[in-house]
């Protein structure tokens, strides 16, 4: 029997594992597909699994069924997601994996217990906006043409600092444990920063009360706030340097390989 995994998470946090060895249902959740969804006890570790048909497609619907029973799980213990479309294709197959990993996966659990990731996006007018609209010449040569690329490279150096400065002012008023920044541009001439914080759970609501406070200042920014979530792109970190000695699936942010919709943000302009 083929198992679809969605997270790992603490045996304890699961009392239903506590007199069994063999995977126990979890009645309360429904996983992709429909299928029901087990944990599956491991050492000291529970998986969060279902029962898989390699046939079927995975689409983005169960992309959401993927984040959404994570997301359940997340509120009993601290978990560690897999990637979206990690399929064990037998018990053996997830046993050797979770055995062979366990210390890792132990570790960051520890790491991770008791915090939450926070998800900041901050849209912010692009300081080179008028410009961009200036092409490279199509003969790709003489002197418009170099004059151009230090055009375009002293553009970019002003958005990298833009963008700096607003993640910096972000970190500084946030004080997250961690934080991970991505920034890209929009076609309606934007620069769109994407800000994932990690935080103490206890701290949400101080968190939440700190973002209303900050937007109303930033006037020259769009901001959104979502959260609390299961700290997607912490596990990523600690999974990515542990790779070399990993044999299992990464336990990563499901959301990087599948866009799925996040609960209504709070948006002030």
């Amino acid at each position: 029997m083929a198992w679809y995994a969605y997270c790992i998470g603490e045996k304890q946090a699961f009392p239903e594992l506590a007199r069994h060895r063999k995977p126990v249902p979890l009645d309360t959740v429904v996983g992709v597909s429909g299928n029901q969804v087990f944990l599956y006890p491991a050492s000291d570790l529970a998986v969060i699994v279902s029962e898989h048909n390699p046939s079927e497609n995975l689409n983005q619907k169960s992309g959401i069924d993927h984040a959404r029973v994570i997301a359940d799980c997340f509120q009993h213990s601290t978990v560690l997601p897999f990637r979206f479309g990690t399929v064990f294709n037998d018990d053996e197959a997830l046993r050797k994996s979770i055995r062979s990993n366990q210390r890792q996966f132990l570790t960051n659990i520890e790491k991770l217990r008791g915090k939450t990731e926070m998800h900041l996006k901050i849209f912010v007018d692009d300081c080179c906006a008028k410009e961009i609209s200036k092409h490279l010449p199509a003969e790709g040569v003489g002197r418009e043409y170099l004059t151009s690329l230090r055009e375009n490279a002293v553009r970019q150096r002003e958005r990298q600092t833009r963008a700096r400065a607003v993640s910096f002012q972000m970190h500084r008023l946030f004080a997250p444990l961690d934080e991970e920044v991505s920034c890209r541009l929009t076609e309606s001439g934007k620069m769109v920063l994407d800000i994932a914080h990690l935080i103490d759970r206890k701290c949400v609501e101080r968190y939440q009360n700190k973002f209303a406070s900050t937007s109303a200042l930033m006037r020259d920014c769009q901001m959104q706030v979502s959260g609390p979530w299961p700290p997607y792109h912490f596990v990523h970190r600690l999974t990515r340097g542990n790779a070399t000695t990993s044999t299992v699936p990464a336990a990563a942010p499901a959301a990087q390989v599948v866009r799925v919709p996040e609960p209504a943000a709070h948006v002030m302009a």
